[in-house]
């Protein structure tokens, strides 16, 4: 041991160290959003104590949060199987039909990305959802017919990161609507000694919040930040996580003090390097950075939005003081071009 925050376990077997093993399994090894958990304990035991499947839940919030963990561990706690398909996945009704006709008593469909669905597949889950009961059009044209098959009792778990684009007759369905949001430094830590814990690396107190730091509020981000200083800990250094070692591997992989990566970087340095500090279109900010827009409003803006380094206006993306200063490019003067050291 190199202090007395370092934290580690026994080597867990080979098969265990799957990533898919860092996702919680239960309630109580879920770290962060505890209202919700409060919320959602109260849905599953009501739902328990009644004999009854927990009532339709949709989750939103930016990507890598937790959305798909809730749901498994929803399962997990109901005692349920738990099935999972998205939006655009299901392209016809049939798709929907052959998914929602295999599930029994109690369990719990999961469709990530519900935003996502054909409108004519909504349709179709709107009697599933409220009478479970499922309408299949057999034949075509005057020989068309309706057939009604009865559906056992389930929970439709969805979760989206933009809820402003489920269709509101979809959204009206769910009887609990919950936003997940960024998570603290503190719950970031714990998610990376136990992750950490999972795949065997001997992390320090400061490591773990070196790399918590950087993690952008998301769990994803620190999990995934955390196995390559686990990489580089292991070829450059004696493969401990701790603070310098953490450092070091994060400035390798180009990721910044305030967690902010290259793309990150590339976007700001367009808006004020190119546009003058903005305001610049969403689509001509993508073209700029060689990403798609919705990557880029998806994935990179809200937490430049969050954190103030950019700011959306009617006009576009303006680029804040704190940008500037994060550049280290002076501002400025009305009507001057900023120059990128």
């Amino acid at each position: 041991m190199r202090d007395e925050g370092l934290l580690m376990k026994e080597p867990l077997p080979e098969e265990e160290r799957d990533e898919a093993t860092l996702r919680p399994r239960h309630m109580d090894d879920f770290v962060g959003q505890t209202e919700l958990k409060e919320r959602l304990a109260i849905l599953i035991e009501a739902a328990r104590q009644r004999g009854e499947s927990v009532d339709h839940v949709l989750f939103s919030g930016p990507p890598g949060l937790g959305k798909t963990s809730l749901a498994g561990i929803l399962a997990v706690e109901m005692g349920a199987h738990f099935q999972a398909t998205s939006g655009p996945a299901l392209e016809r009704p049939g798709d929907l039909a052959a998914v929602i006709t295999n599930l029994e008593k109690g369990d719990v469909l999961f469709i990530d990305e519900i935003h996502r669905l054909p409108r004519q597949v909504e349709e179709v889950l709107y009697p599933a959802m409220e009478d479970f009961q499922l309408d299949i059009v057999v034949g075509k044209g005057p020989a068309a017919r309706s057939i009604r098959l009865e559906l056992p009792p389930f929970t439709l778990v969805g979760a989206t990161t933009r809820v402003g684009r489920v269709a509101p007759p979809l959204r009206d369905r769910f009887g609990y609507v919950a936003r997940l949001d960024y998570y603290n430094s503190a719950d970031l830590a714990r998610i990376v000694v136990r992750s950490a814990e999972i795949l065997s690396v001997p992390v320090t107190t400061d490591g773990a919040d070196a790399v918590s730091y950087r993690s952008r509020g998301t769990p994803r981000i620190a999990n995934r930040l955390l196995r390559r200083v686990r990489d580089y800990a292991t070829v450059r250094a004696d493969g401990v996580v701790d603070e310098q070692t953490a450092l070091e591997a994060l400035r390798v992989f180009e990721v910044d003090d305030a967690g902010l990566d290259k793309v990150d970087r590339a976007i700001l340095e367009a808006i004020i390097g190119k546009f003058g500090g903005g305001p610049v279109g969403l689509s001509t900010l993508a073209i700029a950075v060689g990403e798609e827009p919705e990557t880029v409003e998806d994935a990179y803006e809200p937490y430049l939005l969050q954190e103030g380094f950019i700011q959306r206006t009617p006009r576009g993306r303006v680029a804040t003081a704190r940008a500037y200063e994060h550049l280290d490019v002076p501002k400025p003067e009305p009507g001057g071009q900023p120059t990128l050291l």
